[in-house]
């Protein structure tokens, strides 16, 4: 008889000690003489419980975890049973349980690289719907499911691919942009991998939508684990999946500039060019990679598109509010108890996900703020918990949803401090091609810091550079800045109010 394990080897389980309990696990049951079959998986997002082993029996997969090597032995002894990090069953995890796992439905569950676990649970069900539509009644399929980009701008899909299927031209270019920068979020890195098939197969229903015969994956360097694993995943696709469809899709890796997440930069960038943003129009839809129409969607939104065709546009359209539609995934992460990944229909509340899901901050001190959409999201204090996640009510409450990203700060947070660092970060990352961005997130460090010094001709001053880098930026690097220096200041004028020095 053979005993069939499932262990992560995710970027997270890994960092914690994946592979040298992996180790111990085959050395156990060799010694005792035990047929193994270890199926190394993704993550199911429980980033606390990592490295996070399960057992299938009857059925039901069961957990361990957080484990370590000196746990493996009792587990052996007591046959998988009785241990003092036993879980349960992972559907009960009341983190797990409460999701609404479309995305990430494979996640965890798998093996990344087995095309044929893929197709048993689920996966090329929609491309091959999508081989028997036309492109576009494909197209329609996505505006109708309401799919906005998850990358942050929130536009809709489907009006994006509507366009590039719309302009004539004999070439055309699918576009997923995995250069995942902003703080506090992994989801890219997750699905690619613990699912990478399904970005793959999403892009390949994009290309049959707009008439595109190439794909590009744009990832961060910084991603090394997800880079081999979107190798292997690529080649095993191309030769199984893509042979008769006339469609290809090649990996790429960005040098780890945060604006090449912007995707007239990426573009520019997957020329060999610098990657300094375009001005628009043309639009990348139009004039994109190489003067070609070329659809730029964020992994996230790619990786939706399978499960839409699959299940059909209204299944998934019954899903979250009015105008934000599906599941979104949120990351929560910073000062937190229980952080990871959360999939849910928009519309929960942010202090339902902070204080009831991720459980209130580690140190067990009061929330100050949650930054709401990486390094250039606003801070929300505890009196906007009531904030909805979905694109229209984050931005009435002064924000963005962005990537959905959370981190929690406790009451120890500094926020003249953080602010202030999201200028920094703005100057750091900036691309140099417009002046406000450029020279105005310079001059935000240097007001910030003498409005920590006590000088108060610096708040005016601070209001108009950023209503200026706000309204005269050419991208979202300089516009954003403004929003967690002003949501900083407006929450917590105290933090601002010269009882530090620019020096501490």
């Amino acid at each position: 008889m053979t005993l069939t394990l499932y262990l992560p080897r995710d970027t997270a389980a890994l960092a914690l000690g994946a592979e040298a309990v992996a180790l111990r696990i085959e050395q156990e049951a060799s010694r005792r003489g035990i047929g193994l079959n270890l199926v190394r998986t993704g993550s199911r997002g429980m980033v606390w419980l990592e490295p996070l082993l399960e057992v299938s029996r009857e059925g039901v997969r069961t957990g361990f975890g957080p484990l370590e090597e000196d746990d493996v032995g009792l587990l052996f002894e007591n046959d998988f049973t009785d241990h003092p990090k036993a879980l349960g069953a992972i559907g009960d995890i009341p983190f797990f349980a409460r999701q609404t796992r479309l995305t990430f439905a494979r996640c965890g569950v798998i093996d990344p690289l087995d095309l044929d676990a893929y197709r048993a649970h689920g996966g090329l069900s929609g491309l091959a719907r999508a081989q028997a539509m036309t492109p576009m009644e494909i197209v329609e399929e996505i505006i109708q499911s309401g799919l906005r980009g998850r990358g942050g701008a929130g536009f809709p899909a489907g009006i994006k691919w509507r366009t590039t299927l719309e302009t004539n031209a004999p070439s055309k270019v699918i576009v997923a942009n995995a250069d995942e920068g902003d703080s506090g979020t992994f989801a890219d890195r997750m699905l690619m991998e613990g699912d990478p098939f399904a970005l793959l197969e999403g892009m390949t229903i994009a290309g049959r939508a707009v008439g595109a015969d190439r794909g590009f994956i744009y990832l961060r360097s910084e991603y090394t684990n997800a880079n081999r694993i979107l190798k292997d995943a690529i080649n095993v696709f191309s030769d199984h999946v893509l042979t008769d469809i006339g469609f290809s899709i090649e990996l790429r890796l960005g040098a780890g500039a945060y604006v090449c997440g912007e995707e007239t930069a990426l573009l520019n960038s997957l020329e060999g060019k610098r990657g300094t943003v375009r001005p628009k129009p043309p639009l990348p839809a139009i004039a994109g990679f190489l003067g070609r129409p070329t659809v730029v969607n964020n992994v996230l939104t790619l990786a939706a598109v399978p499960h839409i065709l699959a299940d059909g546009a209204p299944g998934y359209a019954a899903h979250g509010t009015v105008r934000s539609r599906g599941t979104v995934a949120v990351q929560i992460g910073g000062n937190v108890r229980y952080g990871g990944l959360f999939e849910t229909g928009f519309g929960i509340s942010l202090g339902e996900l902070v204080t009831d899901i991720g459980g209130g901050t580690a140190t067990g001190r009061p929330i100050k703020a949650v930054q709401l959409g990486g390094p250039l999201g606003a801070y929300f204090p505890p009196a906007l918990f009531d904030t909805r996640l979905d694109y229209e009510e984050c931005t009435a409450a002064g924000g963005l949803l962005g990537h959905a990203g959370i981190v929690v700060h406790d009451d120890s947070a500094d926020m003249a401090r953080l602010a202030r660092f999201a200028m920094e970060f703005c100057a750091v990352e900036s691309c140099g091609t417009c002046t406000p961005c450029r020279i105005g997130a310079v001059r935000g460090i240097e007001t910030i810091d003498r409005m920590i010094a006590g000088d108060p001709q610096a708040a005016p001053l601070l209001a108009d550079l950023c209503e200026v880098m706000r309204e005269g930026s050419l991208c979202a690097l300089g516009g954003f800045a403004p929003y967690p220096v002003e949501s900083a200041l407006k929450h917590f004028p105290a933090d601002f109010n010269g009882h530090r020095t620019a020096a501490e």
